[in-house]
């Protein structure tokens, strides 16, 4: 009986962790779902403009040429 109290217990202790990964029983509702679809929007939109104020470059970027010969490098199709 002693050992089925500690093997309750110690299986008790070992899933709190996981339950506490789970969030812990609290579900999203509408209003913070909203919140988080227009907060996903903005997100978004300031990335697509982060994405756009990058400029473009000017040459080609070659990740093997360290690797290539000086000659080769000029022989690249643009």
């Amino acid at each position: 009986m002693r050992t089925l109290a500690v093997a309750i217990v110690v299986l008790g202790l070992v899933t709190l962790p996981a339950h506490a990964q789970m969030g812990g029983g609290k579900h999203q509702h509408g209003d913070d779902a909203k919140s988080d679809q227009k907060k996903s929007k903005v997100d978004d939109k300031a990335y697509q403009d982060a994405l756009k104020r990058i400029p473009e470059p000017k040459e080609r970027y070659d990740p093997w040429g360290v690797t290539r010969p000086a000659d080769v490098n000029k022989k690249l199709p643009k």
